[in-house]
């Protein structure tokens, strides 16, 4: 193996990675920040090309990864490094939604049959997946028991968790599962960073950020920008105390299905958070404000997209759009809602250069 001939105390061999389901790139950038080498990033969205290859300085690859060959990914890689098969599969199929939509998204159930695929194929030395915590319990296939038995079979030693986001630092209260695999040994991720009494905060996070009324955009900052409210809304939000939500509201502001018994268990739709507390979960529809506890603390609109990428710890110098004068809140929103936490990228690069160095 290459990691043989660098026994040089803290001297790491060349670590490479190719990543599947790649997105604007939010693992990819995390993984480049902690020195592992992004060689190219596959993806369905062509759209994400540009933050993609400028942000991370590699190949976007148009391409569904039902095509991809495991030559091509092999011929990616540089001979005498140890090499790294990343892949973050659409976790939609394996959402709490999905099991009450069994049609919805139907096709992306078998991709993570097909990244296994390409495993077996390229043989990488290490393999990380990222993906929602309901995949471990998926009613409809045995999904990630047979990508863990699967990988198994191949000879790795294989490793899965679920983190909470802001045990490693990250200012929301995502939970994902995070899956390791390595041909080396045993596998697994760094320690926890934080604990609850320094949690990054809301505060922490956005509060430097200029004022906005609803619909505004910052002159200095254009991803700094959020949706405009109709009348009602507006004065739903302006009803929402500091941390409530719509059960604060008036009778005559509630929506109906608030009033049914089964709309009084979304509790967090139309929320505010908190500046004290991690901000909540960043969905694709984040910058909504009735998607749920995405009202800011104070001011009366939902959050900007440039603050739901500070959330999922982009930095404020990412690229998200080639024209940033003009920018798309609800492609903004997506592209920052499907994304990989740089920082969760972090935490899994820490991992695997720790473990390259102990084997």
């Amino acid at each position: 193996m290459p990691i043989l001939q660098h026994k040089r105390r803290g001297r790491l061999p060349r670590i490479e990675v190719v990543d599947l389901f790649c997105g604007i790139g939010g693992l990819s950038y995390g993984m480049k920040q902690k020195g592992l080498e992004i060689l190219a990033g596959f993806d369905v969205d062509d759209t994400c090309k540009f933050a993609y290859e400028t942000n991370n300085n590699a190949r976007f690859f148009f391409e569904n990864v039902v095509n991809v060959t495991p030559d091509k990914i092999k011929s990616l890689y540089s001979k005498k490094s140890v090499r790294v098969l990343a892949g973050c599969a659409p976790c939609q199929p394996f959402s709490s939604y999905a099991f009450k939509n069994k049609n919805k998204d139907s096709e992306k159930y078998d991709l993570l049959y097909e990244f296994l695929r390409l495993v077996k194929g390229v043989k990488p030395d290490i393999v990380t997946m990222e993906n929602v915590p309901s995949i471990a319990a998926f009613k409809l296939k045995p999904v990630l028991k047979d990508f863990v038995d699967g990988l198994s079979k191949e000879g790795y030693f294989v490793k899965y968790k679920v983190v909470y986001c802001p045990d490693y630092g990250i200012p929301q209260t995502r939970k994902r599962l995070v899956l390791l695999a390595s041909k080396l040994g045993e596998i697994d991720l760094i320690p926890p960073t934080n604990k609850k009494e320094n949690y990054v905060t809301v505060l922490d996070t956005i509060g430097m950020l200029p004022e906005l009324k609803a619909g505004e955009s910052s002159v200095s900052d254009p991803l700094h920008r959020c949706s405009a409210l109709t009348e009602i809304n507006l004065k739903r939000v302006q009803a929402t105390p500091y941390g409530g939500g719509w059960k604060d509201w008036p009778i005559e502001l509630q929506l109906d299905c608030h009033k049914k018994e089964k709309g009084r268990s979304f509790g967090s739709v139309y929320g505010r958070m908190r500046w004290d507390r991690p901000a909540p979960t960043m969905t694709t529809q984040c910058t909504g404000l009735g998607n749920g506890r995405f009202a800011h603390p104070e001011q009366d609109r939902a959050i900007s997209a440039r603050e739901a990428a500070l959330f999922q710890t982009f930095p404020i110098g990412y690229k998200f759009f080639a024209d940033e004068e003009n920018v798309s809140l609800t492609k903004a929103s997506r592209y920052i809602g499907n994304a990989v936490p740089p920082v969760l990228g972090e935490v899994i690069a820490e991992s695997i250069k720790l473990h390259i160095r102990t084997h």
